[in-house]
């Protein structure tokens, strides 16, 4: 990862603490272009790019260019397709931003649907549907102007009402979202819709066409970033009304494509939305094919079937890497990504920290990451991966030792004369999955001389799983082998979010009072970037040392994109297009 990239991730991370932040577009000084302007007030002192140092209390005026949507000149697309898969599922488990289930839906919901603001490819808040922004003094409003003449893929207008409508019916508990009532909850009013007291959320006013205001119940530094994520994009309420159940497999958004046919089980798609705020896009159809395994799309790609292939999830196989990583269109960088084992801690005999512990200090993750997966990812012994806000800070990660291992594990009482009773570990079919399970079940034995039972599942049935394991965790899962990869860059993100006792996606059902003080405290902390890190870098620390995770890796985003593609980005957070009509696949003709 370069140094320019890092200073713009700390930038990104100074910035989420400010007090006040204005961004106002004014009037297009020629046909070609917008004059874009941002008015930050620096509570702290923090780098701007390479060289300039801004100190305490001084209002920085950062000018950009950004294109006109009249003035894009049409891109030539006749011949232009773009193939992507979209591994570790055999089918698309939803369309619907309000209920973003997984990692492969969240991918197709971004190129189709648009939000108030979305991530440039250096991980800053820019904006989308909304041309720009004001926050109140006191951090607690958000005035979003909406663009002039945005509008769905149909042609009809998207205005404020739209985006205050989206976001209550994510809310609404009809709409059975997946975490929307945790993400957006200091959202004023919002509990009150997710608990069906309400219909909309107070907080959540539409003061004229283009102007839609959110306010919060405290000061938020991550709310910005949080926007970014599906749950609370514009959707066409009135199709989906029309349509019923249905209605995905013709969905469309403000965003750049929409669906035009869900082949279902085999792939998705999409053409380009002909009213696409940014102009039109470089290429004609994207097909996103679903390929349940990441050798096969490997395999598929080597033969030119697909144009791009790997993920934060499934990234190009670790056994495939020596192979290509000297070849053109070998990508790789660091994820925003753990893959980690979970305990069910309201299940014997993970509800004995010991037996946490002794699982922990019995695996040696770097024998696992270097050998087992030709140093495809890096080994860690923490929550948050490194390069992402918060990460600068360290945690003491628990040691690889056998007798230490042990130790532990007398301690929760188990011995010789009192063995460990066979558990069972489960996990997704899919990528490198089998043998990372494989090594830890003989890790275990090894090291523990405990008999691990290996749970294979398909992708779905293992969410479905998950699911169980959080509402009914006396039926759910004893311990499995999961990955997280961040929806913003905001310690927020994995720390509370993964964690915190009143979490929807907190699985395991950890909990400790004095982490759910910390990460609290943190999350609406109106302070300096670096103290609101450090009360999630001892919430953190507390996690590790009682294993509310056993974090194993930190994979690398390995991903193969055909040279003669333009226009996609890999980042930490994923594959991002900074300008779609810069893009280019193959040619069909």
């Amino acid at each position: 990862m370069s140094r320019q990239y890092l200073k713009w991730l700390s930038l990104l991370a100074a910035l989420t603490a400010l007090v006040s932040l204005t961004l106002a577009c004014s009037p297009a000084p020629t046909p070609e272009t917008i004059v874009q302007k941002e008015t930050v007030v620096v509570k702290e002192t923090v780098v701007v790019k390479e060289t300039v140092e801004v100190p305490v209390e001084v209002t920085v005026e950062v000018i950009k260019e950004v294109p006109a949507a009249e003035s894009i000149a049409p891109a030539a697309i006749s011949d232009q397709n773009l193939i992507w898969s979209v591994e570790g599922v055999n089918e698309m488990p939803g369309l619907d931003p309000a209920n973003p289930q997984n990692a492969q839906s969240v991918l197709a919901m971004n190129l189709i649907f648009g939000g108030l603001v979305k991530l440039d490819a250096q991980l800053n808040v820019i904006p989308d549907g909304a041309e720009s922004w004001q926050i109140s003094e006191d951090g607690k409003t958000y005035t979003f102007t909406i663009r002039e003449g945005l509008k769905f893929a149909d042609g009809t207008p998207a205005t404020a009402q739209d985006f205050a409508d989206s976001i209550n019916r994510a809310l609404q508990p009809e709409t059975a979202s997946y975490g929307a009532s945790f993400q957006l909850q200091h959202v004023v009013g919002a509990t009150d819709v997710a608990e069906g007291n309400a219909d909309t959320a107070t907080g959540v006013k539409v003061v004229d066409e283009r102007t839609l205001e959110i306010t919060t119940d405290d000061t938020v530094p991550y709310f910005m970033a949080q926007l970014t994520y599906p749950v609370t994009f514009a959707v066409p309420l009135k199709f989906i009304e029309e349509q019923g159940a249905n209605w995905a497999d013709q969905a469309y958004g403000t965003g750049p494509f929409r669906v035009k046919e869900w082949q279902h089980n085999q792939k998705l798609i999409l053409e380009p939305n002909p009213h696409y705020w940014a102009g039109p896009v470089g290429v004609a159809q994207i097909e996103l094919p679903f390929l349940q395994d990441s050798e096969t799309a490997y395999q598929l790609y080597r033969t030119g079937d697909l144009d791009i292939m790997g993920s934060q999830q499934n990234p190009v196989p670790a056994a495939r890497i020596p192979e290509v990583n000297s070849s053109p269109d070998f990508n790789q960088v660091a994820a925003f990504a753990v893959r980690y084992i979970g305990f069910n801690n309201q299940k014997a005999p993970f509800d004995n920290v010991n037996v946490r512990r002794a699982f922990a200090m019995a695996v040696d993750k770097s024998t696992l990451a270097e050998k087992i997966l030709n140093g495809s990812v890096g080994p860690t012994g923490r929550i948050l991966p490194p390069g992402f806000p918060g990460s600068q800070l360290p945690v003491e990660g628990l040691p690889f030792d056998g007798e230490q291992a042990q130790a532990e594990l007398e301690e929760a009482g188990f011995d010789a004369s009192n063995p460990l009773p066979q558990v069972t570990l489960t996990y997704g079919a899919e990528g490198d999955n089998e043998r990372v399970a494989t090594f830890l079940q003989q890790q275990w034995k090894d090291n523990l001389d405990v008999d691990v039972v290996l749970e294979p599942l398909e992708l779905a049935t293992f969410s479905k799983n998950l699911d169980t394991t959080f509402l009914t965790p006396e039926e759910g899962l004893q311990f499995y082998l999961s990955i997280w990869g961040a929806d913003y860059p905001d310690p927020q993100n994995f720390v509370s979010q993964q964690l915190r006792s009143d979490s929807p996606n907190n699985n395991g059902h950890w909990e400790n009072a004095e982490f759910d003080e910390l990460a609290k405290q943190a999350d609406t902390f109106t302070g300096p970037a670096e103290e609101r890190f450090k009360l999630y870098q001892q919430a953190e620390q507390i996690a590790v040392d009682e294993v509310g995770w056993l974090p194993l890796f930190v994979p690398r985003f390995t991903v193969l994109i055909k040279p003669y593609v333009s226009g996609v980005v890999p980042t930490g957070q994923g594959l991002i297009v900074p300008d779609w009509s810069a893009v280019r696949g193959r040619s069909v003709q």
